[in-house]
């Protein structure tokens, strides 16, 4: 049977996906919620209007209007490329308790101590415990002003009493407007707060710096649509046991998409790290086995990461693999090659490896330092360069299933890292050298060593000649020798 034309149909508001009924996730784009009642499409024709100003040759344009503005923190502004342009909007995006509004609330005081007129809008706290924590912080200043509102419409009228030069509102998730459907929070209710705040910071060439709420899966909580409606998305993260953040941004207009600004959670707020590498590694008397320190890339901003690992007997018929600050299924992967393409039994031992500091390495050039960390610590001995009995060295390269050291980018960058900070020896694949030609032995005194697999990388620390500690007896009756 035919179906009725006049069958109310419905609609995906984040990407026009239509069912026949109504389902609670949208099948496109998977965003729940989002599925509404639509009628049939009416098709109209809009007339054309008569512009209010003339198009011009971009030649033409004055960029003066956009000069940038910096905020007075410069870990952030290094993240916006060197300040806040008039008129942009910023969603800076975390979980709860990383230090959002900490931070903005010093973007907003050193933005009001410098003689501009900042609002700070609040719909989670109390005007009083904004102040406390101000207080707290040193974060109070005449040119500051403080608003709690949960209305939209409020909030615009304050924009218009206080006309400020930058606006802070904590968060998008709190606010309401009386016009649109749904609850605060809603997909309905965040696209139509953030939309009404995008015009008003355009017209008024208002900065606005919007605090958003992640999902339990780590995304920006709201419709997708929240991403595309905003110049800047910050994302600022960091372990809850640790004071280290940081600030990455993962779309800009108006400057790079790749950097990261590095602040640390103290007691009287948050504070800059302009030098984080010494965060994440630490200080031995003596070389330690089981350890190995590369050099990762956050951004643009090379950065010291220390492997530690500990190689144990396992008397569990599957070992433990325990891993913290890496990921788990790359570190499988370099145990596979190093059993398999280097000859290191690790199936009957427990391996547990971690980063020092709370830090997070992603990146694939620390798969070697985490080969040579496993190593030594199979062995039980430390690790030497050469003729050097304690060198100070960095391991950089990513590790394929055949064993090969592939060459990573920015090496060049890493290496100048490394001898700033009094490196004297460097493990690097050789396509490095073969890529870059500039590349020499030496590089500010620091000793360049190429490798083209993990077997001669371990051969050149002298790690595959020696044997394993030997494994405690399996019988249990007696007492275990002390060797």
């Amino acid at each position: 049977m035919a179906k009725s034309s006049s069958r109310p149909a419905y609609r995906c508001t984040e990407c026009g996906w239509e069912t026949v009924r109504w389902v609670g996730r949208c099948g496109e784009c998977q965003v729940w919620g989002s599925v509404v009642e639509a009628g049939a499409p009416k098709l109209t024709k809009i007339a054309a209007a008569r512009p209010t100003s003339k198009a011009v040759p971009i030649s033409q344009v004055s960029a003066d209007a956009a000069a940038r503005t910096l905020t007075g923190v410069g870990e952030l502004d290094r993240v916006l490329g060197d300040g806040l342009v008039p008129g942009a909007v910023v969603l800076l995006a975390g979980e709860p308790g990383v230090g959002k509004s900490t931070l903005l609330l010093e973007v907003a005081a050193r933005w009001a101590k410098a003689g501009r007129t900042t609002l700070y809008v609040t719909g989670e706290e109390s005007a009083a415990q904004v102040r406390l924590r101000a207080g707290r912080t040193d974060a109070v200043a005449d040119d500051l002003y403080l608003a709690a509102e949960n209305d939209l419409g409020t909030v615009l009228g304050h924009i218009e009493e206080v006309g400020p030069s930058l606006m802070v509102l904590d968060s998008v998730q709190t606010i309401g407007a009386a016009e649109a459907d749904g609850s605060p929070g809603g997909v309905t209710q965040v696209r139509e707060v953030t939309g009404a705040l995008v015009r008003v910071a355009k017209r008024r060439g208002m900065a606005v710096i919007i605090v958003g709420h992640v999902t339990k899966d780590g995304a920006i909580a709201g419709p997708r649509m929240l991403e595309h409606l905003v110049d800047v998305v910050l994302a600022f993260d960091g372990d809850r046991h640790s004071g280290f953040r940081m600030v990455r941004a993962t779309k800009n207009r108006f400057g790079p998409a790749d950097e990261v600004g590095c602040f640390e959670m103290s007691e009287t707020g948050i504070v800059e790290v302009s030098d984080p590498s010494g965060l994440f590694t630490s200080r031995h008397d003596e070389p330690v086995p089981g350890t190995c320190i590369t050099v990762t890339m956050e951004g643009r901003r090379p950065l010291l990461a220390e492997l530690q690992a500990l190689v144990a007997p396992s008397s569990l018929q599957s070992p433990r693999r325990t891993m913290h600050g890496v990921d788990p299924g790359r570190l499988a992967m370099v145990l596979a090659v190093l059993e398999r393409r280097a000859g290191i039994a690790l199936h009957h031992r427990d391996v547990y490896v971690s980063t020092v500091g709370g830090a997070k390495v992603t990146d694939p050039s620390a798969d070697l330092a985490a080969a040579i960390a496993v190593a030594s610590a199979t062995v039980n001995e430390r690790v030497t360069v050469g003729t050097d009995s304690a060198p100070r060295y960095v391991a950089i390269g990513e590790i394929g299933l055949a064993g090969e050291l592939r060459r990573v980018p920015g090496t060049d960058r890493r290496l100048a890292e490394a001898a700033r900070l009094g490196f004297s020896d460097a493990i690097v694949p050789a396509e490095s050298r073969r890529a870059s030609d500039r590349m020499p032995k030496i590089v500010s005194g620091l000793r360049v060593h190429t490798v083209s697999t993990i077997g001669q990388a371990l051969r050149a620390l002298d790690l595959m000649r020696r044997p394993a500690p030997p494994e405690p007896s399996a019988d249990r009756s007696g007492p275990i020798p002390i060797r």
